[in-house]
């Protein structure tokens, strides 16, 4: 017979997974808060005194110390209940050790996945709340020596294959048939615009940050140097676009409007 005092530690640390699900919950939707801090306002980490990055380091870290707590505590929840069951004929205790090999992997996975899916479901929300919309995309593969960003038009985002459909909307010359070019790009290939009915939204680059912006009167996206200080968040940009020298070998400044710059992608190779 099973004791209450083996059935009330049961119960106890029962409690305890339950309070750490609920305490990782928690940690999350901060994580996610910090992302899309970083993501809408990327300079604020060099401002002097911002403890961002730290503060996202510390929140991994105490995700990363739940997670090991949960695991912990639920394989002592599995080694009691392995306890407190009757014994039976071997083949019966053999299979429901193999069951509680099983039911360890499927409680680890389970622990793991609301992190995972949750960050995940929340980047595939955001990538099908496009469709219809204009946004930069890479259309050159990762063996090409350069990258080339076009501004494409999003047709259908399929969340199974992470690829979005898109449209080239500027008819292409004779080589390319001279018709709209589509193509199936995965979603990290894709750069969404800054809304252009929201500038509060738009993250705000200082003077002499490197952004990814329209070159004017074109469809095409080019490396170029923030030049001005805005005073409101809908000003227009002045760039300074690289390999854009005029014949007397000074730059131009071009006046680009604040929905057609982005951030600069990591590693970009022009």
């Amino acid at each position: 017979m099973s004791s209450s005092a083996d059935i009330a530690s049961l119960m106890e640390n029962s409690r305890e997974l339950d309070r750490l699900r609920k305490e990782q919950e928690d940690v999350l939707l901060e994580i996610n808060k910090m992302h899309k801090k970083l993501q809408s306002t990327p300079e604020v980490v060099e401002k002097p005194g911002d403890t961002s990055l730290l503060r996202l380091k510390n929140l991994y870290t105490q995700a990363k110390e739940l997670s090991e707590t949960e695991v912990r505590v639920s394989s002592m929840l599995v080694n009691q209940l392995d306890t407190l069951l009757p014994p039976g004929p071997p083949g019966q205790q053999r299979r429901r050790m193999e069951g509680n090999e099983q039911k360890k992997k499927r409680m680890k996975t389970d622990s793991d996945m609301p992190r995972v899916s949750a960050n995940m479901r929340n980047q595939l929300d955001s990538c099908a709340s496009l469709k219809g919309e204009q946004v930069a995309a890479r259309v050159t593969t990762e063996e090409a020596e350069k990258d080339e960003y076009i501004v494409v038009k999003v047709m259908h985002f399929d969340r199974e294959t992470r690829e979005f459909e898109v449209l080239d909307e500027e008819p292409g010359d004779d080589e390319e048939g001279g018709g709209q070019r589509k193509f199936k790009l995965h979603m990290s290939h894709i750069i969404p615009f800054p809304k252009k009915g929201d500038p509060s939204s738009a993250p705000d680059f200082p003077p002499g940050r490197a952004v990814l912006a329209v070159y004017p009167s074109t469809t095409a996206l080019y490396k170029a140097t923030v030049v001005n200080s805005r005073k409101r968040k809908n000003d227009d940009y002045r760039l300074e676009f690289d390999d854009d020298e005029s014949e007397d070998g000074s730059m131009p400044q071009r006046t680009v409007p604040f929905y057609h710059v982005v951030a600069l992608p990591e590693g970009h190779r022009q």
